[in-house]
């Protein structure tokens, strides 16, 4: 039997944390718009804000169809499945929004994931996300898997890349900058990373 939740904290938070994979669905607004789901993982780039709140990293890809949803309408759904240990689903329906490298909150949500370094991977945008409703259900058909390691070829693409040759790549993307649908992506040239309080002079 499913069960809801008030807030992300307990056990839920633990299980939530220890996953090494969780799942984001996105759509536009219009009827016959392109609905996304995208996997999402790396260790240390997911993390719980507060009872309410969760946010991730987005890093650099071939396209941006959950930010584009997300500046057209906020709804989010994230889901994590226990692929070990007792069967559980738990899915956080919410509102989400894009942060992207000029906003006055970048450099405090960064703080929250300390366990990544995120000039590795082309980090574009945090995205937020405000629960409005927390659930689990059973997962009894979840199949059991194991986690080996994360891989690292995203970060040996986008290491080599500074700010203006990532912003060029991004260009160079037929959905980037413009979702499958057409809706406005990841803004255009990038705005430049935020450097650091403790490394300006």
């Amino acid at each position: 039997m499913g069960k809801e939740y008030e807030r992300i904290d307990g056990r839920l938070r633990t299980f939530i944390e220890a996953q090494h994979i969780f799942f984001t669905a996105t759509a536009p607004l219009s009827g016959d718009g392109t609905i996304n789901l995208s996997p999402k993982g790396l260790t240390g780039s997911f993390a719980v804000l507060d009872e309410l709140t969760v946010a991730y990293l987005d890093f650099a890809g071939s396209n941006a169809e959950t930010v584009a949803h997300l500046r057209e309408n906020g709804r989010i759904t994230l889901m994590w499945c226990a692929f070990d240990g007792p069967p559980n689903i738990v899915r956080v329906h919410g509102r989400g929004e894009p942060v992207f490298r000029d906003d006055p909150r970048w450099t405090d949500l960064v703080a929250h994931f300390p366990g990544i370094d995120t000039t590795q991977h082309g980090l574009r945008a945090i995205i937020v996300v405000h629960a409005d409703l927390i659930r689990d259900t059973c997962g009894y058909a979840v199949p059991f898997m194991t986690y080996d390691a994360d891989r690292d070829l995203h970060a040996k693409r986008f290491a080599r890349e500074d700010d203006e040759s990532l912003s060029r790549y991004f260009e160079g993307k037929d959905h980037v900058g413009v979702s499958l649908d057409g809706l406005p992506g990841l803004p255009l040239p990038l705005p430049p990373t935020p450097i650091p309080v403790a490394d300006r002079s």
